[in-house]
């Protein structure tokens, strides 16, 4: 209400009204000054108000006082609810948590005035999620409320928390939100077997490397508490196999190390252990996070091809050998249960294989053809071996045959030798070493020995001395060789080789005498040298020449 004191109320005043909200919100009696709220007041959109107001005479329009400014504030009742602006909330904790595990802050916005009264005083409780969990009424903290919450048990839980005004009294507002609490996952729990013993049946024809069988030990846990490593404990039967994780399904996965065989053993037994690979120490308590169980494996029997006793055969034959002449066999057996008899053939592939036959009852091979060392040292081919209960059923083995030499060669001297013998020699003076060679294939330790042919021993103008290492020395056995007496000495010599049958030549020496200086640099080996006279030069020759024919 305003009211002006030059106001008699004989009705010659009038107020009006001007500013924030006049006319809008707010209207004014002209004649009484009473001011009146026109429509609904909403602290929260607008506080307060400033309005000017005036008192003028109602005859002459003037003002009778100056304008008068004031405020008009709303006055705050409790019209809104508590409001959770961030809500739904999501929230983990892991589980097997200790009462009193913080998992989350809840806040709910009360828009009423914090100033007046409790109308934004907002109180937490929980309407769903009790006995698990617990709210502080002030904080809105949530907390664990029980010990040993496991996720295997229940993993996802559902709060509904409730924010109430004015204190949490009665007719205040209230406000509710969801907050989903998910328990996430600890190691606390051990693999298990689901059972104690596990049969796997296994072709005896399985291939090294391959899988013959899956186990799995189960553990509730998740993610990697939930990682496991098989291994097999060392024992009986466990070392032809080995076993490994698959990590998309945690499977045990068995493979064969070694070949099986069922007519050598038709049954393995042995333990794998399961465990887990993070292993969290809080849950040790528990016990051992570990499991064993039993495998058994039958092996199936399968109808295998022939084995060879051998994985290789090498054999070997004289050169020249009799067509039709045995030189060895090969041998397979059928090792399964039934044991069915074996056929031999070639495996054909080229000309050369038909230098042998093999007999296909007994696996003899003979020779086919003459061999000759010189022409072909050495033959590899192959032998098949066939059940006769089942052709397809094959297997090969490799065969070599080494020709062996026979001594058909005899040894000859290496290389042609120019031998000289001064004039001057003296006995047992070396003018020659000589070497020899032999065509055929020399086994390792083979000698050849050098002596004079039986003739050439009765004239002791040289020797040959054998120095015991396929070489050999020509010797001397005089004083002095005249050239005008014999200018080339021509010496058998026999040389023998250790083969058998021994193979022995005559190679024949020639030796050419020479004119040396004294210290057995030849100087002249030429025949026309041989009549001139010793120490006279060519000038002195053809002096004594002209001498003659004067005389003549």
């Amino acid at each position: 209400k305003l009211h002006s004191d030059l106001d008699k109320g004989v009705g010659t005043v009038k107020y009006t009204l001007s500013g924030d909200g006049a006319g809008t919100v707010f209207t004014i009696d002209e004649t009484t000054g009473d001011i009146h709220a026109i429509r609904s007041l909403d602290r929260e959109e607008k506080p307060f108000y400033t309005l000017r107001a005036q008192a003028v005479d109602v005859d002459t329009k003037k003002p009778l006082e100056p304008e008068s400014e004031f405020i008009i504030k709303v006055q705050d009742i409790n019209d809104n609810e508590p409001k959770f602006l961030d809500g739904p909330y999501v929230a983990s904790v892991p589980e097997m948590s200790p009462v009193g595990a913080y998992v989350l802050q809840v806040k709910a916005t009360d828009a009423d005035d914090p100033t007046y009264g409790n109308s934004a005083r907002v109180v937490y409780s929980i309407l769903q999620g009790q006995p698990y969990f617990s709210i502080d009424p002030k904080t809105g903290v949530i907390r664990t409320a029980l010990p040993n919450m496991d996720r295997e048990v229940k993993e996802q839980y559902q709060v509904l928390i409730q924010a109430k005004d004015m204190g949490g009294q009665l007719g205040g507002l209230a406000g509710t939100t969801t907050v989903n609490i998910t328990l996430t996952d600890v190691n606390d729990n051990p693999p298990r077997f689901p059972k104690s013993i596990f049969h796997l049946k296994v072709p005896e024809t399985s291939h090294v490397g391959s899988a013959i069988g899956r186990i799995r030990a189960v553990d509730p846990d998740f993610g990697k508490n939930a990682e496991i490593e098989y291994n097999i404990v060392p024992g009986d039967g466990g070392n032809l196999f080995d076993i490994t994780t698959d990590e998309y399904t945690q499977e045990g996965v068995i493979k064969l190390k070694k070949p099986l065989d069922f007519e050598t053993k038709k049954a393995y037994t042995f333990k794998v252990e399961a465990s887990n690979l993070h292993l969290d120490h809080r849950f040790h308590s528990v016990g051992p996070f570990k499991d064993t169980a039993t495998v058994k494996i039958n092996v199936l029997d399968m109808d295998e091809p022939p084995v060879f006793s051998k994985p290789m055969y090498t054999m070997e034959v004289y050169e020249d050998t009799p067509v039709g002449t045995i030189i060895g066999a090969v041998t397979a057996q059928d090792l399964d249960a039934g044991s069915s008899s074996v056929r031999y053939f070639m495996d054909w592939k080229n000309d050369v294989d038909s230098y042998f036959t093999i007999d296909a009852t007994e696996g003899t091979i003979a020779t086919n053809e003459l061999l000759d060392r010189e022409s072909t040292a050495q033959y590899n081919f192959s032998i098949i071996a066939s059940k006769v209960s089942n052709p397809l059923l094959t297997s090969k083995v490799n065969v070599i045959i080494n020709v062996l030499d026979v001594n058909e060669f005899p040894p000859e001297i290496s290389v042609p030798y120019e031998t000289s013998v001064c004039e001057n020699a003296k006995p047992g003076q070396v003018i020659q070493t000589i070497t020899a060679a032999d065509k055929d294939l020399s086994p390792a330790g083979q000698r050849f020995s050098f002596k004079l042919s039986s003739e050439a021993s009765n004239k002791p103008n040289f020797t040959v001395h054998d120095y015991r290492n396929n070489t050999a020395g020509i010797e001397t056995r005089r004083h002095g060789y005249s050239r005008r007496q014999q200018e080339l000495y021509f010496l058998p010599i026999v040389i023998e080789d250790s083969s058998y049958p021994v193979q022995s030549s005559t190679n024949t020496l020639t030796i050419r005498v020479c004119r040396c200086d004294s210290d057995g640099t030849i100087q002249s080996c030429n025949v026309e040298a041989i009549f001139l006279p010793v120490g006279l030069s060519t000038g002195a020759l053809i002096a004594i020449l002209l001498c003659i024919v004067i005389l003549l």
